[in-house]
């Protein structure tokens, strides 16, 4: 009897949890945000161009120094494309910071 009544468990267990597709599947729809531009300079166009570059290139045939020169450039580039965009960047921390203190001013 308790191994019925166990086995009738599993059975009615594993029936719910059984992964079934449901049909909230996720569809992307269009955001009315535009999407980021990079910035349009020659000086960005010419960065974008070397880190296309450097990506291209075969890692595997270089040797360590060579590399790590490659990981500083492409940091300094990406450096300098932040610095180019002209953008103002918030972290996480400084956002929570300025709604607590308009709540409290407010």
């Amino acid at each position: 009897m308790k191994k019925i009544f166990l086995g009738v468990m599993m059975v009615f267990l594993s029936l719910a949890f059984l992964p079934l597709q449901s049909k909230a599947a996720t569809t992307e729809e269009p955001s009315s945000l535009p999407a980021p531009k990079p910035a349009e300079s020659a000086e960005a166009k010419t960065l974008m161009i070397r880190l296309d570059e450097i990506k291209a290139t075969d890692k595997s045939k270089l040797n360590s120094e060579e590399k790590k020169d490659l990981r500083k450039e492409v940091k300094s580039i990406k450096h300098n494309l932040k610095a180019i965009g002209n953008g103002v960047y918030l972290s996480g921390a400084a956002v929570i910071l300025i709604v607590v203190l308009l709540i409290v001013l407010l």
